[in-house]
């Protein structure tokens, strides 16, 4: 394989958006007519040469040289710092942005399937790209028209960077425990202190400013979530983006050292501590985004958009890992073909060997399945940012909703498989660091806690999402599902049938689950739920590629076929249990006693 063909498999990025999602359709609205089949071609073709040429090359090295702090200033590879610039001179850091603050309208789904270049090649540099774009539209969504124009277009054109603060020491994924306060000050703007930790890109020299989404509480703000307000607090303050120099009262404290993503700085900052005073006065100056106590509400823009990054960066570590562990397997010469024992014999790659056969079948139906989920995720922004019937985006919104906690959830866990069984076919080389693959199972370890546990994003589907409007949102996705099981060609009846149980028994298991009084009950074994939920969604997902898949022939389309043969045969029946046990409405976990862990 060419270096390339071992990061991603642009064959199938093409696949999947032209053949599978038909993005050329939404070249006839009006949000997306001024690109072409041939821009979209030339944008992928961009995003596979810079992620080959500045992000691939320094993936191990930043891995073995992570960020360190000196006491004054955080130092780390100037591969990093090279990368980043060659992609926002690209444009591609606001890329899928309005056209009125410098963006090129390109569509959301086209720009996922470029990042995954990026991710695929270098997960920890990406994260900053990442972190930034969401940032920027927060801001541009949420923010006074000068934020936009002090802080997003700099963003854009690269010279700033972003992040979103709101883990706390006693506060992790608990927001509603947030400690950080913000008090007004004379000249109308906040004065902000507390402590944030976890908080990726927070401190660097990468570009000329720093850019904080800040969760804090004002005086005499509500109790819990209900008065969380959001505020940006940049590094350096400035009278426009030009002049921005007199460092603000953030500081940075200390760095945290991750297994994975070591390329990404992590930090734990002080706001407020009065090493820095801008104006004489104590804390750091932050500037309301939004409205007051709503600050939660506009922080899941970003929040949730990283989301779908952080699941859409597990497939793509998946996927990596995937081929990486394919192209070992051709090329890796040991044993001999099953009955055969002469000694003489020559040895076979071991890609001829049945269980190695089902690893990467099972690699990557996992890796294809969660880049197809992500993409179709990603497809449903598009088609909710430029219908005109009002029916199909309020119809596009609630799918996503539902789908969100398994677009984030079900590649962190699967992708993470697929590395897994990518170090078992190395054998013995593959926890060595001769070969990246163990580092692709580290870094995408970090993805099952990244925005949000597994266990949150199982709350939040089992407590909120399925519900949420009546169970709108669920049956959007149950009305598609049964759609792509009667549309599917008479080969594979079978399969579709046997996803039809599935899609009948994840409708009544939820509604079981939802009988009044029992919530506390339902919850208790919500991530079975969202694990047996994801692989009823991705089983279709595979079955809908095979609509596209199942009457062409080449080895690309024939390997469509087996890995959704593998899904159908050897994965979706693991949902039977699941939902024979959510059934019981079982109560075991909550009724043990912690004295007997």
């Amino acid at each position: 394989m060419t270096d390339a063909g071992r990061i991603l498999s642009r064959r199938d990025l093409d696949f999947l958006l032209f053949d599978w999602l038909g993005v050329g359709a939404l070249l006839r609205r009006p949000r997306f007519c001024e690109h072409s089949a041939e821009t979209l071609a030339a944008t992928l073709d961009l995003a596979e040469e810079l992620a080959v040429r500045y992000f691939a090359p320094h993936n191990a090295l930043a891995d073995r040289q992570e960020p360190q702090f000196d006491g004054q200033r955080v130092q780390m590879i100037p591969e990093i710092g090279r990368a980043l610039a060659a992609f926002a001179e690209s444009g591609l850091l606001g890329a899928a942005m309005d056209n009125a603050v410098g963006g090129d309208q390109l569509p959301y789904v086209v720009h996922r399937a470029c990042f995954a270049w990026f991710q695929a090649a270098n997960i920890a540099t990406a994260s900053y790209a990442m972190l930034t774009i969401a940032n920027a539209n927060l801001l541009c969504r949420y923010g006074t028209r000068e934020q936009i124009e002090r802080y997003v277009k700099p963003m854009l054109d690269g010279r700033f960077t972003g992040t979103m603060c709101l883990s706390e020491p006693q506060a992790g994924s608990s927001l509603a425990d947030v400690a950080t306060r913000a008090v007004p000050d004379p000249a109308g703007r906040y004065r902000v202190f507390g402590t944030k930790m976890w908080i990726s890109g927070g401190d660097h020299e990468l570009s000329e400013n720093i850019v904080h989404l800040v969760l804090a509480r004002i005086p005499g703000a509500p109790a819990g979530v209900k008065g969380l307000s959001l505020f940006l607090v940049p590094k350096f303050l400035g009278e426009d983006q030009e002049r921005a120099h007199v460092r603000n009262d953030v500081v940075l404290v200390g760095l945290n050292h991750k297994m994975g993503y070591r390329g990404t700085v992590n930090t734990v900052l002080n706001f407020g501590e009065g090493v820095h005073r801008p104006g004489g006065q104590p804390g750091a100056v932050g500037y309301l985004v939004g409205r007051e106590n709503e600050g939660l509400s506009a922080m899941f823009q970003m929040m949730n958009e990283a989301r779908i990054g952080v699941g859409a960066g597990a497939a793509a570590l998946g996927y990596t890992g995937y081929l990486h562990a394919l192209d070992y397997a051709r090329q890796r010469p040991q044993g001999r073909p099953l009955g055969e024992k002469a000694p003489a014999s020559p040895q076979v790659p071991i890609v001829n060997h049945p269980d190695v056969r089902r690893m990467l079948l099972a690699a990557k139906s996992y890796a294809e399945g969660g880049l197809a989920l992500t993409l179709y995720a990603a497809h449903l922004v598009d088609e909710a940012a430029s219908a005109e019937d009002g029916q199909q985006v309020r119809e596009c919104e609630l799918l996503l909703d539902v789908l969100t906690p398994i677009v984030k959830t079900w590649p962190s866990q699967w992708g993470l498989a697929a590395n897994d069984l990518a170090i078992q076919i190395h054998g013995g080389y593959g926890y060595t660091r001769e070969y990246p693959v163990e580092q692709f199972y580290r870094d995408n370890r970090l993805n099952p806690i990244h925005e949000g546990t597994t266990g949150i994003q199982a709350l939040d589907l089992l407590g909120r999402k399925v519900r949420q409007a009546g169970g709108a949102g669920l049956d959007v996705l149950l009305q598609r599902m049964r759609r792509t099981i009667d549309a599917a060609p008479a080969a594979w009846r079978a399969e579709a049938e046997q996803l039809a149980t599935a899609v009948t028994r994840l409708a009544a298991v939820t509604a079981v689950l939802d009988t009044a009084g029992g919530q506390v009950i339902a919850l208790a074994n919500a991530g079975i739920y969202l694990e047996a939920a994801g692989h009823v969604v991705v089983a279709w997902i595979w079955l809908e590629q095979v609509l596209v898949a199942a009457e062409r022939e080449s080895a690309f389309y024939q390997g469509k076929r087996a890995a959704a043969r593998y899904f159908f045969r050897y994965e979706l029946p693991r949902t039977g249990p699941q939902f024979d046990l959510l059934e019981t409405r079982d109560r075991f976990l909550l009724d043990v006693d912690d004295r007997w862990l």
